[in-house]
């Protein structure tokens, strides 16, 4: 194959990106949802062409981790034969959707979700790559924290509402005209200057002071936010956490024996259509007091270049100190790639050590730097501020 030299952007499956461990490939699933036969191929896939390691990400994707160039095309072929593979990069990239796992079949959800990626395979947006939407129209908003540009949510009177991420309201839409309104307003985003913005995202630009076109703008609020789901069984299979969001291959192989179908979340679980019981393992979580769902950590050194440390060993031996109801970040590097939001404690590796930022993202000023590793374990303290 060419060489694939790819750095800045967010992974695709035809568009993968190099890493500390090989090329990481990313798999978007349609409608947020494998079929058994999928999510087993994907870990057979994982086994015979990557490292055997699979993340998921915050935008409910799967990356296959540790592949080699010569071992790429086999792979490719393999997630073709599958039904995962776009036409082209330029089709994937656009395909970014959050759809909310908690559907049932006799709701909007996925009609709305094929809808909108057959209309963007349709479109020549040139939308930046972590430019994205979400389909969140349940009884309750579970996807307000995950990242999103555009999204497509319920009203308190049950009805449909299309809301550019940044602003408090959204515009009342029929339900065959949904995806319109939201095609509509990533048109607008890019015509207005979004696009060359320096953070390229709707809520940036609305800060800086764009403001939606009367036809664009509603009053319609959004019905309540929820919290983040936990482990647990639900009405439609059991949600089940990942460690730090990575699994070897053999444990996605495993839910897929039991499991009617995987639907992918942006909270490093996955909920499991049809078990009845909560699935165990060493690099499951099911519990959901777990101390490891208080802590984010990216890949960390060595699995990616750009990392200055081990995230997941420092993550790992702080978890038990963060109270159940605060989160703790920890990066291998400023990029913030696996989370983009604050968290009440935020580590950013750098050449001189951990930055420690309080209720901030890896952006935001440190309140101390130069903390080592050994610092911060011996003296779990400082994460409270209580030293």
């Amino acid at each position: 194959m060419s060489a694939v030299a790819i750095k800045g952007w967010c992974p695709g499956a035809l568009r993968p990106m190099q890493s500390g461990d090989g090329l990481v490939v990313r798999v978007r699933p349609r409608g947020g949802r494998l079929d058994a036969m999928q999510a087993a191929g994907i870990a057979d896939l994982a086994a015979r062409h990557g490292n055997g390691l699979i993340d998921l990400t915050s935008r409910a994707n799967l990356q296959i981790r540790g592949v080699s160039e010569d071992g790429y095309p086999a792979l490719i072929e393999g997630l073709a034969e599958l039904g995962l593979l776009d036409t082209d990069s330029e089709t994937e990239a656009q395909r970014n959707i959050l759809v909310t796992p908690f559907w049932t079949a006799a709701d909007d959800t996925r009609p709305l979700a094929a809808e909108l990626e057959q209309a963007l395979a349709g479109a020549s947006l040139d939308l930046p790559t972590k430019f994205g939407f979400a389909i969140d129209d349940g009884h309750q908003r579970v996807l307000a924290g995950a990242s999103a540009d555009i999204r497509i949510e319920r009203d308190r009177n049950r009805g449909l509402l299309v809301r550019a991420d940044g602003a408090q309201f959204g515009l009342s839409v029929t339900r065959s005209g949904a995806v319109q309104v939201a095609l509509a307003l990533a048109e607008w985003f890019i015509a207005s200057g979004g696009a060359r913005g320096e953070k390229r995202r709707m809520a940036a630009h609305l800060t800086a002071g764009a403001s939606l076109p009367e036809s664009l703008r509603g009053d319609a609020e959004p019905v309540a936010r929820s919290a983040n789901p936990v482990p647990g069984l639900t009405p439609t299979g059991a949600m089940v956490g990942v460690a730090f969001g990575q699994m070897p291959h053999h444990t996605l192989g495993r839910l897929a024996m039991c499991a009617q179908a995987l639907r992918m979340t942006p909270w490093r679980m996955m909920l499991a259509e049809g078990m009845r019981e909560m699935p165990r393992g060493v690099d499951l979580v099911s519990d959901p007091d777990d101390p490891a769902l208080r802590v984010i950590a990216c890949s960390g050194a060595p699995r990616c270049r750009d990392a200055y440390a081990d995230t997941r060993a420092l993550a790992s031996a702080l978890a038990r100190h963060i109270p159940p109801d605060a989160r703790l970040h920890v990066s291998g590097c400023a990029k913030g790639c696996a989370h983009s939001g604050a968290a009440d404690v935020t580590l950013v590796a750098s050449r001189e050590g951990f930055d420690l930022i309080r209720r901030g993202t890896t952006r935001d000023t440190p309140v101390m730097r130069g903390l080592t590793g050994s610092d911060l374990v011996a003296n779990p303290s400082l994460l409270s501020g209580a030293h």
